[in-house]
């Protein structure tokens, strides 16, 4: 009998259930925590299935139910936002394909291999199916499909078509009907050439304002959370979009209390850092926690029953019901 990995406790829930504590009420945070299950959010996708905010990542996120898909967005030479995390197209994971982009082959990249310097349209004839890292993602593997760099709207329009596709379970269909969407912009302030559309920090960008709009578009200001390590850029977005849930993103433990006065519906730290005590500071604040990015079973297992709102994962196939399912019934 194979053995059953703990994470079993981590089954999730429709994120809709997931409602930012209001911070006025006189029901905590922590309180309303345990009447909800951890949500499970699919990073870039499957990164650790498939290769990284491409089609067939989010397809496969969406094959195993995940609550959420996150994503990165960078902004293409024609203002475009399209999905890809890195700045730079970088041969340790794409190849050029029909696009005649050559990729770079250090992180650095070169200015004809920037994102912001490449139109939308070449963007997507890449090839970005390489897997940069074999020793971690040992197990991703590039299944058929499209690899190119493609926009926010061709992700939306995808997921739409996903859930019509007689192909796919009705339990599928339905669940990518209501999924929502974890948006990261990839502003740096030290290198605002990535976005490179002179963003003041205060008022919106373009490239804030073209995500909005294709949100707006596809009427899912209700189905997305924007978030961001470079917190201006949710602040000003959400001048354009007050329906839009908030997440700052952190790589060390900042002033909890000042995020949430500032608009923070979640605080998305690294998963170390989240311990009972930053935990509970982050509830009583009246933020959500939903750490990044988590692939080890035993620490879903930890951090859930700690009280984490939700975890971002490589590996939704450790942590999504269905994939739960086959585990418990192979173990019969």
């Amino acid at each position: 009998m194979k053995r059953l990995i703990p994470v079993l406790l981590l089954t999730a829930c429709s994120s809709s259930n997931l409602e930012v504590p209001h911070r006025n009420s006189q029901t905590t945070a922590i309180q309303k925590k345990t009447e909800k299950k951890a949500q499970i959010q699919g990073h870039r996708g499957a990164r650790g299935l498939v290769p990284e905010n491409t089609l067939p990542s989010f397809e496969r996120a969406l094959d195993l139910e995940v609550d959420v898909l996150e994503l990165d967005l960078h902004f293409s030479k024609d203002g475009k936002p399209v999905v890809w995390h890195d700045a730079h197209v970088r041969a340790s994971k794409c190849a050029a394909g029909a696009s005649g982009v050559t990729p770079s082959p250090t992180k650095e990249g070169t200015t004809t291999s920037a994102i912001r310097n490449i139109e939308s349209e070449t963007l997507a004839k890449l090839d970005c199916r390489l897997n940069p890292d074999p020793e971690r993602f040992p197990n991703q593997v590039a299944i058929d499909g499209n690899y190119g760099i493609v926009t926010l709207d061709t992700f939306f329009r995808f997921v739409q078509a996903y859930s019509e596709d007689p192909n796919k379970s009705e339990s599928q269909r339905l669940n990518a009907k209501r999924i929502e969407f974890n948006i990261e912009t990839k502003r740096k302030p030290e290198n605002p050439e990535f976005i490179g559309d002179q963003f003041d920090g205060v008022a919106p960008g373009p490239f804030e304002r073209a995500v909005g709009t294709v949100i707006k578009e596809h009427g899912l200001e209700s189905r997305v959370i924007l978030q961001s390590f470079d917190h201006r850029s949710i602040w000003a977005a959400k001048t354009l979009s007050p329906k839009l849930r908030l997440a700052a993103l952190e790589k060390e433990t900042g002033n909890l209390e000042e995020l949430a006065k500032k608009g923070a519906d979640i605080w998305s730290p690294r998963h170390t850092l989240v311990t009972p005590t930053t935990l509970k500071r982050a509830h009583e604040a009246g933020m959500l926690v939903i750490p990044w990015t988590v692939n080890d079973p035993d620490r879903m297992k930890e951090l859930t029953e700690m009280g984490v709102d939700g975890i971002i994962t490589d590996r939704p196939d450790l942590a999504a019901p269905k994939a739960l399912n086959s585990r418990a019934e192979g173990a019969q």
